[in-house]
């Protein structure tokens, strides 16, 4: 394999692993009754129109037939992305349901 063609494998597994990465964030939010798109844009403005975001969410399916995805993987995979204004954003909306389950 030559280096132009590793450097091609590499940047399709990390945008495959990002598409997950966006994946998980939309079906984290519909297990919680969130919008996405509202969350997505709270962290990145500058982003209202997100190609990637909208395909992720014609993959989720309702929260009923959805598995459960924890708080904190959402936040480790977010991290691994290097997506800390998403973080902070689900971190907030993780806080406000714990007040509101107390």
């Amino acid at each position: 394999m030559s280096n132009k063609e590793l450097e091609k494998q590499i940047i399709q597994n990390y945008q495959n692993e990002e598409k997950m990465m966006i994946l998980v964030f939309a079906q984290w939010c519909v297990n919680h009754d969130l919008n996405p798109e509202e969350l997505y844009l709270a962290a990145y403005p500058q982003q209202a129109d997100n190609q990637a975001l909208k395909d992720a969410l014609e993959l989720t399916v309702s929260k009923e037939e959805a598995g459960v995805i924890e708080d904190d993987t959402l936040l480790g995979v977010l991290s691994l992305f290097g997506n800390e204004d998403l973080a902070f954003v689900v971190t907030e909306e993780i806080d406000k349901r714990k007040k509101k389950n107390r």
